[in-house]
């Protein structure tokens, strides 16, 4: 179908649809469409916004009948609208656009911000941030939080319950990474894995030895294949044949050969080029997401001393924007009435997740949807931990009862 031409939308499902699977990307924009209108999503009132706030706040499960008869007449659907837009912000700075976050700096620059040169603001903002970061952690591994997202100038980490995803144990996804970073995480202790970059590399290089010059000597054949029609790479022998003239006037001794970290730079040469790339993606599991932790408080070279990078403070309670839209579409010879919602946001999973869910009953079922995805977060949706076993579903809603996702929405980011 003609994507700029208007989808002729069915009034109620033709068959039963599979549910999408679980999306880890965050969105900063949803449209929703449908043939009919979304007039119980606007203007809400007073009593309804407080009480989707507090159905929020206290976890509340809301379960909408199949088909709601009367929209824009009922309470139930249009306090659990509220409830599906609200979520939590670190820091509140309304001043200061704090998502997306990447690249954010670009826009502040030039401008004064009140804690650049005040060294001891500087401190309490980033105590708050520490003891903040802590509890938050803390709920995580009690099951109390299901998943947060860190979204740094550099880099965005989504830390995830153990039981979501497919994992037993808490894991925290980083992206990108540069190897600065990679080798700064391993010099604290913090076991991770590059699982993009595993998956691609052939049994040759997996079985390779430890020692640095087999690596090395292993990079080299696999840059010097031919079959993908590339120029092949110079090779440690065509070194080695380069030397040989000056063991036959007998200076060999006195000309320096490549020494260690000539050779380590060059086996690292294929690691520095995935730097910034979504398969730089590392993935820390367990304990480690608690080290990990630690390092991402106390590492001075990942906070920016002055600007946006280095805002901190307590959080709030936010709500993701919505307005409806209708319009005249047309449709082969005559004009169609088309209604539409969008929300912009920044769009959590549980939140994507729960506004579909209530679509299905709100609108009978007769909607479609475009999702816009924030680029940096894509890469999260990747198969990130093949390894670990399949969850038992009973017991992973067993186990988070009170996590704060409605079980459908729990089943789903299980999986």
């Amino acid at each position: 179908q003609d994507l700029h031409l208007p989808v002729a939308v069915p009034e109620v499902p033709s068959s039963p649809r599979h549910e999408f699977p679980a999306d880890w990307s965050i969105k900063t924009r949803l449209l929703f469409m449908s043939s009919q209108p979304f007039t119980w999503a606007e203007h809400l009132k007073a009593q309804e916004e407080a009480q989707g706030f507090a159905q929020h706040c206290r976890a509340t499960e809301t379960n909408l009948p199949q088909s709601v008869q009367e929209p824009k007449l009922s309470t139930e659907l249009r306090c659990a609208f509220q409830q599906s837009l609200v979520y939590w912000l670190h820091p509140s700075l309304p001043w200061l656009q704090l998502f997306p976050r990447i690249g954010a700096d670009r826009k502040m620059a030039g401008k004064a911000s009140p804690w650049s040169q005040d060294e001891a603001l500087q401190q309490v903002l980033m105590s708050d941030w520490s003891v903040s970061f802590t509890s938050l952690y803390n709920l995580l591994k009690a099951k109390l939080c299901p998943y947060f997202y860190i979204c740094t100038y550099q880099f965005t980490v989504l830390f995830r319950a153990a039981g979501l995803a497919g994992s037993d144990v808490i894991t925290a996804a980083i992206s990108p990474t540069t190897r600065g970073l990679r080798e700064a995480m391993r010099n604290e202790g913090i076991e991770f894995s590059l699982p993009l970059v595993e998956e691609s590399r052939t049994p040759k290089q997996k079985n390779s030895e430890v020692n640095l010059e087999m690596e090395v000597a292993s990079s080299l054949e696999v840059g010097n294949s031919t079959e993908d029609g590339g120029e092949p790479a110079p090779s440690d022998d065509d070194d080695d044949e380069s030397f040989s003239w000056l063991e036959e006037m007998g200076v060999q001794d006195k000309v320096k050969k490549p020494d260690a970290i000539s050779i380590k730079l060059r086996k690292e040469k294929h690691e520095v080029r995935m730097d910034h790339k979504p398969e730089s993606l590392a993935l820390v599991k367990g304990t480690n997401t608690f080290t990990l932790l630690n390092f991402l408080i106390n590492c001075k070279s990942l906070v920016a001393a002055a600007g946006h990078g280095a805002s901190k403070a307590n959080p709030t309670c936010s709500r993701l924007q919505a307005r409806s839209i209708n319009a005249k579409a047309r449709v082969h010879l005559a004009y169609e009435d088309v209604f539409s919602l969008e929300i912009i946001g920044p769009v959590l999973p549980h939140s994507l997740h729960s506004l579909t869910t209530l679509l299905k009953s709100a609108q009978r079922g007769a909607f479609s949807a475009v999702f816009y995805t924030h680029e940096p977060t894509a890469v999260f949706n990747a198969h990130l931990d093949p390894a670990s076993p399949a969850l038992n579903k009973e017991t992973v809603c067993k186990d988070t009862p009170t996590c704060g996702l409605h079980p459908k929405t729990l089943d789903q980011l299980s999986q």
